[in-house]
């Protein structure tokens, strides 16, 4: 674990540079805007160990999987976010000689990333070989108003010397991924434009063909006053670059102001790349940098107002909290049904920056709560556009008659992952999807969903399982054979309780579907019988016999549900009663081993549990939680949140303390010496719902009316979170003794707090 990361409310600051943790570092400082992003890399060489890394929303590659075999179902490639066109560059000389921090000596060097206005500063002096120092102030953005660039203001003071400085702004295409099979690049050129002052490149994907045209505009300054120094350009293959030199006295600031954009053709003809490139950047240099700045404040404001979360009396925990919700909202903004969230964002080429369940189990929920509904709707079309694939994915595997199997992981609804038992075993995320279009529906109220989008979704899903499931001679009961749940340490298992479960409750979530459509949207309901060969007589009757017997493992001397067959005949060993040296297993031990221990990786009984909650005693809860949380060994960022929650609910809130700050700050401290691969985008939602969900104690059930059980963690002094609800936007501030709820919007709502019903008026408040 690392603790170099100041700890402040509002900034991340490394003050003072390490080679050693510059590939976290470039984690940590990544900037995005939904669109397009990229690591916290320098703009000046760097000869020293890095992970270049920018990426554009929605361009990918299907790589070959380096197996030497392949059976009939295995996926066909691997999908993976390519790494595109490095836009930072601007390399700088002084008379002649480089500035590379890896020879520099390096003095008072800081990053700074600003997350309530939205931008990367970094400052520092270096002495070159020569003795001649220089301070420099590199200030970034990528623009959340104009989302396909940015900006870039990068200051150089001569410090000692009087000399020339020579500026060279660049684009450069000739980029490969780390992952990369055979040190494979995967763009080509396609055209470009270089002039004075302006510079376009346009690439191209193989296979794939996508199109991006990256481009710059600059200008130079020296102490304010705009500079016309002569200019060369150079053009290389995949590459295009400027170059100026300007003549500097001792003291004198030199500026150079570089603008850029990733125009795509996701978005835009390809034929109108680079008129659309210049279009944009002549656009965004007459705002100038200062106007781009004020505009991003702005946004990012708006955004703060209703996402934030404000913890008294804790900067750990606040910048904690508030790291997660500034990736989350810069990583996905919901206004293109087209694009998803990687679990690394654009902050690392790790797991491909696919499609997984993450979307739906960790990210619906706090976008539902913190944006408006259309954001979820988006999410949610997103697995809806990909239903035909689906069902393609499940007759690949042998399925029939409609049958819909949603992808481990995914870019165009194909799957794509290369380790096959997770391909074929990990079918629980079929439940996952179609929990999602509940939780959307009963936070929203817009039951409609169901009759535009929905039902097809659910009815694919829930034909898969009365497929996937078998009568047992043995047990006299349906069982789930060959799975493996969240649980990826116990692979190819027979009944894993949390994927039989879900796949019952899709069962019965389906058929009241039927009902919901058939009473209220008759006339689309008969439109959706004919379009999906719907026999409903005989399906629903299926589902409700495979439900009523449908084999559950229990424990009745623990009072627990036993995660899979098989799992008692493991040595059952607790972490805390293991070598510490061996963790993370993963690291240490053979897979072999890893399938035969009794080591949890994630919540698995308990993501179950926390799904279904109200369907559980708190005794049956604290019964699991107690067997299963001790033998879990947190090793996937999904886990902390969920046990932070179910801590909260069987009251054990020092434990529920504890898995928050490690979901919390699982980047910034580098918990699981993983960080420099990329940040853990889709797990840094749970973050928010350890605090909402956890803390809070917020839950909203099948009737959709919104409760609150809320606690104190012993180190804060109050929090206040914002939440929307069917239409209802609503501040809460949890404070010793008293819970206030201030209603922002014109609908009025009741809430139950702690079991009492409290009616909460429009533009109102009230204290409980």
């Amino acid at each position: 674990m690392k603790e170099y990361i100041k700890h402040h409310e509002w900034n991340i600051v490394e003050e003072g540079f390490d080679p050693a943790d510059n590939r976290v570092s470039e984690s940590l400082f990544s900037l995005g805007n939904g669109r397009m992003g990229g690591r916290g890399n320098f703009e000046e060489k760097y000869s020293g160990d890095s992970l270049l890394g920018n990426y554009v929303a929605g361009v990918y590659y299907p790589d070959k999987t380096r197996v030497g075999w392949w059976k009939n179902g295995y996926p066909e490639y691997f999908a993976k976010v390519l790494n595109a066109a490095n836009w930072l560059g601007i390399h700088v000389e002084v008379d002649g000689e480089e500035l590379d921090l890896a020879t520099a000596k390096v003095e008072n060097f800081k990053r700074d990333l600003n997350m309530k206005e939205g931008y990367l500063q970094r400052t520092f002096e270096a002495t070159l070989p020569s003795g001649k120092k220089v301070a420099v102030v590199s200030t970034r953005l990528l623009s959340i108003v104009d989302d396909e660039g940015g900006a870039i203001r990068y200051e150089v003071k001569a410090v000692n010397f009087s000399g020339n400085i020579k500026f060279s702004p660049f684009v450069d295409g000739d980029i490969e991924n780390e992952d990369s099979n055979y040190d494979e690049k995967f763009w080509v050129e396609v055209a470009k434009e270089n002039e004075a002052g302006q510079a376009i490149l346009v690439s191209e994907t193989l296979k794939t063909q996508f199109q991006v045209a990256t481009g710059m505009k600059w200008n130079l300054t020296l102490n304010g006053a705009v500079q016309s120094t002569a200019i060369e350009t150079e053009n290389k293959e995949k590459f295009v670059g400027n170059s100026t030199t300007v003549a500097v006295s001792e003291g004198d600031v030199a500026t150079i102001f570089k603008y850029i954009c990733n125009i795509s053709s996701e978005n835009h003809d390809k034929g109108d790349l680079i008129a659309v490139a210049k279009d944009y950047l002549a656009r965004v240099e007459a705002k100038g940098f200062d106007t781009m700045m004020e505009e991003q404040a702005a946004a990012w404001a708006k955004k703060w107002e209703f996402s934030d979360i404000l913890i008294e009396g804790d900067v750990k925990a606040q910048q904690g909290i508030r790291f997660n919700i500034f990736n989350m909202n810069q990583t996905y903004t919901g206004e293109d049904a087209r694009l998803n969230i990687g679990p690394k964002g654009f902050t690392g080429e790790k797991y491909g920056g696919v499609t997984y369940w993450d979307t739906e189990a960790y990210c619906v929920p706090f976008y539902l709560m913190t944006a408006e509904p259309e954001v979820v709707r988006n999410l949610l079309i997103y697995r809806y556009n990909h239903l035909e694939r689906a069902i393609e994915n499940a007759q690949k595997l042998g399925f029939t008659d409609g049958a819909a199997l949603y992808p481990m992981v995914t870019m165009n609804g194909e799957e794509c992952h290369n380790e096959w038992e997770i391909t074929f075993e990990e079918i629980h995320r079929n439940g996952a999807i179609a929990f999602a279009i509940y939780n959307y529906i009963r936070h929203t109220g817009d039951d409609k969903y169901l009759a535009d989008y929905g039902f097809e979704v659910l009815l694919g899903i829930t034909r898969f399982w009365k497929q996937r499931v078998n009568w047992s001679v043995g047990y006299n009961k349906y069982v789930m054979l060959g799975v493996t749940g969240p649980n990826e340490f116990d692979n190819n298992v027979d009944n894993n309780w949390y994927t039989s479960y879900i796949a019952m409750w899709c069962m019965e979530y389906t058929t009241k579907a039927v009902e919901i459509l058939k009473e209220k949207y008759s006339e689309r309901y008969a439109e959706l019988v004919a379009k999906t060969n719907f026999n409903e007589a005989e399906e629903v009757a299926k589902w409700t016999e495979i439900r009523d017997n449908m084999y559950l493992g229990y424990d009745e001397e623990r009072n627990i549900f036993i995660q899979a067959d098989g799992f008692f005949n493991k040595e059952q060993i607790l972490v805390k009663d293991m070598d510490q040296s061996q963790l993370p297993i993963v690291h240490h031990w053979s897979w072999d081993r890893i399938l035969r221990s009794n080591f949890i990786k994630q919540a698995d009984v308990l993501q179950g549990i926390y799904l279904f909650e109200e369907r559980f005693s708190v005794e049956e809860i604290k019964a699991n939680y107690d067997f299963y949380e001790p033998r879990t060994v947190h090793e996937s960022s999904l886990s902390p949140c969920i046990h932070s929650i179910l801590a909260g609910k069987i009251g054990d809130q020092a434990r529920a303390y504890e898995f928050y700050l490690r979901t919390s700050r699982l980047d910034l401290d580098d918990y699981n010496a993983d960080t420099r691969d990329g940040l853990h985008i889709t797990s840094m939602a749970g973050t928010w719902m350890a605090v909402v969900e956890g803390f809070a104690g917020k839950r909203v059930f099948d009737d959709g009316v919104l409760r609150l059980a809320p606690f104190i963690p012993a180190e804060w002094g109050a929090y206040t979170f914002n939440i929307t609800h069917q239409g209802a936007m609503l501040a809460v501030r949890v404070s010793e003794g008293k819970v206030e709820i201030t209603n922002t919007s014109d609908v009025a709502i009741n809430v139950f707090v702690h079991d009492k019903e409290v009616a909460v008026p429009a533009n109102g408040n009230v204290e409980i």
